[in-house]
């Protein structure tokens, strides 16, 4: 014990991603309800297991069932709602995690707001292309009937709106694709960047 010298320093993360033999980095799915975000996510998580890479989904149900348990679907709380995932998505890249996120974050202003907090350099942004005729055809949660139905106030796409990115993205349209398809080609456009 004697020989054990303390420090105030805190493991760097690149100790952490020398470790894991990756570069951590948040790959940040957005789009409407019901687009496909959790289940490409899902598939591609598995894809970058297979390959020896350590990653954490993060989407509305394990957020909104615990850290946000709080927070309802007014502007404010959409707003905090995306700070909070980003403030977590940033622990978990200090670990050498790499995230997937899965989030409708609705407008520009907020995945800016999330890409400042996680780091420009960390943040790849994907825009799960769907249309709303194709979402809410699907419907798989029933929101899209009731958000018809006026049960559901400001529902992103109908009442509320989506701003599609702009910029630097990864466009994934989804129409004439299967989940593999949609997640393979994610995974072309971000192994470069993750790869130690």
């Amino acid at each position: 014990m004697d020989n054990i010298h303390p420090t105030s320093e805190l493991l760097p993360r690149t100790k952490k991603e020398e470790m894991l033999r990756q570069k951590s980095c948040c790959i940040w799915l957005t789009g409407l309800s019901g687009s496909g975000k959790t289940t490409i996510a899902i598939d591609l998580e598995q894809k970058l297991h297979q390959l020896g890479f350590l990653t954490q989904v993060l989407d509305g149900d394990n957020i909104r069932s615990g850290i946000n348990s709080n927070l309802g679907f007014s502007e404010d709380d959409r707003i905090e709602n995306i700070r909070r995932i980003a403030e977590v998505t940033k622990l978990f890249l200090e670990c050498g995690v790499i995230t997937i996120n899965c989030f409708v974050s609705p407008t520009i202003s907020m995945r800016e707001q999330a890409k400042e907090i996680i780091g420009e350099e960390n943040f790849i942004e994907v825009f799960i292309n769907t249309s709303f005729k194709e979402c809410e055809r699907r419907d798989v949660k029933g929101l899209y009937a009731k958000a018809r139905a006026g049960e559901i106030k400001n529902f992103t796409g109908l009442d509320s709106p989506f701003e599609k990115p702009m910029g630097d993205y990864i466009d994934v349209p989804t129409k004439y694709k299967s989940v593999d398809e949609c997640s393979i080609e994610i995974l072309q456009q971000v192994i470069n960047k993750i790869e130690q």
